[in-house]
């Protein structure tokens, strides 16, 4: 009890003091989701008056000029071994600077807290990237040395014995964590993606996303299907296309409209023609429009095979519309079934069967006002704060342990 005391006191004294943290990432951009998240978390903590400094290989502009880098550059020789040496420079780092806090996004194994934005590998790989190599990728075993490599690394930081704490986006992705390295759940905390309520927002249906659905040449009364998502075969596209023709008989005046960078897009175009649905579907390529694209939209359908927490799923409940997409997706537990969306197994039968019972404009409608509101309890702000908190109460732990304060 006077263990637990102290340790609470340790936290107390702990709240408001500012904090030396570093988040590690190979990359710092201003693109990519990892990269994003970093961007924000780190003018965030600094905001907050936290000390920031981002270790990286390679760096662009900075989130916030508070914000401090330690680039990282050491010669490799490809993809795979740039990779392992960013690792190893960052464990070489940490013996001769000293952090109040350590906060990992990528593929590091020397952090208090690890961030598992994209799951566990061997997860994406057994659940996506069969579907997505050819024969021969498979044949010859496209980037096994890569692969071999990540997972090496996920297993050094993943240790049933490990003493960081683990923070994934998904329950999903915590009871692969557990199940595959035996993890204690005392040691994984959820913190699920946000989304920024003010760049998504309904309104956009008004303007933009109107004139959007003029320039794709759909008309007043037809009942568009938005798929967004890069990756098509991962994010199952296929799967999708697949349903249209059932959608079509029964709803004539459904259009399905596709954004996202895929560079096989055009077999995705041919496919759409054999099933004979090319003139019902239109293509737009990757954009950055993207909340134009969910306001000038329906509903929104990412019957995905594998997303730690797809954020689309927020983006499009935010612009004000229901989301089907389906158990393999994280992100698809922020939705209530039958009330703002729906969730299905990743496959083309109870995909249709799902898209057959949403094809009432008037329930989208309804159900895209509770999908508005479903999403304004999980902005991006509200995650950072969340974020902020874990990392504060962690260092309190990390500093209670160095002067002898059992945990």
């Amino acid at each position: 009890m006077a263990e637990n005391a102290t340790l609470c006191l340790h936290q107390q004294w702990f709240q408001g003091v500012f904090l030396k943290i570093a988040l590690t990432h190979i990359r710092q951009a201003w693109s990519g989701g990892t990269e994003t998240y970093l961007n924000q978390l780190a003018a965030y903590l600094a905001v907050q008056g936290h000390s920031v400094t981002i270790i990286c290989r390679r760096r662009q502009e900075t989130p916030h000029t508070a914000v401090r880098f330690v680039v990282l550059r050491s010669p490799t020789l490809g993809v795979a071994h740039r990779v392992w040496q960013f690792a190893r420079d960052v464990s070489r780092h940490l013996d001769q600077q000293a952090y109040d806090l350590v906060y990992g996004l990528g593929r590091t194994w020397r952090q208090d807290v690890i961030r598992l934005g994209g799951g566990c590998h061997q997860s994406y790989l057994e659940r996506s990237r069969p579907h997505t190599l050819s024969w021969a990728q498979r044949y010859l075993g496209a980037g096994r040395l890569k692969h071999a490599l990540y997972r090496k690394i996920e297993t050094r930081t993943l240790s049933p014995h490990t003493r960081q704490i683990i923070v994934c986006n998904a329950r999903m992705v915590r009871e692969d964590i557990v199940a595959r390295y035996g993890v204690p759940r005392r040691q994984i905390s959820v913190v699920g993606n946000g989304v920024d309520l003010d760049r998504f927002h309904p309104v956009l249906k008004e303007d933009r996303g109107r004139h959007l659905r003029r320039s794709c040449g759909f008309r007043k009364g037809e009942t568009v299907l938005l798929f967004l998502g890069s990756g098509y075969k991962r994010k199952g596209l296929d799967l999708l296309l697949t349903a249209m023709p059932a959608v079509i008989r029964r709803c004539p005046r459904a259009r399905l409209l596709v954004v996202g960078y895929d560079r096989h897009q055009a077999a995705f175009e041919r496919s759409a023609g054999e099933l004979g649905i090319s003139d019902r579907v239109v293509f737009l390529g990757g954009r950055r429009d993207v909340a134009d694209c969910y306001a000038a939209s329906d509903l929104y359908i990412l019957p995905t095979r594998y997303d730690p927490f797809a954020n689309s799923t927020l983006e499009a409940m935010a612009v004000g519309l229901p989301v089907i997409t389906t158990t393999a997706n994280g992100g698809s537990e922020v939705i209530r079934p039958g009330i703002d969306g729906e969730v299905v197994a990743p496959e083309a039968a109870s995909l249709t069967e799902a898209l057959l019972n949403w094809l009432d404009p008037v329930r989208c409608r309804s159900a895209g006002i509770a999908a508005r509101q479903a999403a304004s309890r999980h902005s991006a702000a509200s995650k950072l704060a969340a974020t902020m908190e874990l990392l504060e109460q962690t260092a309190a732990a990390k500093r209670a342990s160095r002067h002898g304060v059992p945990q």
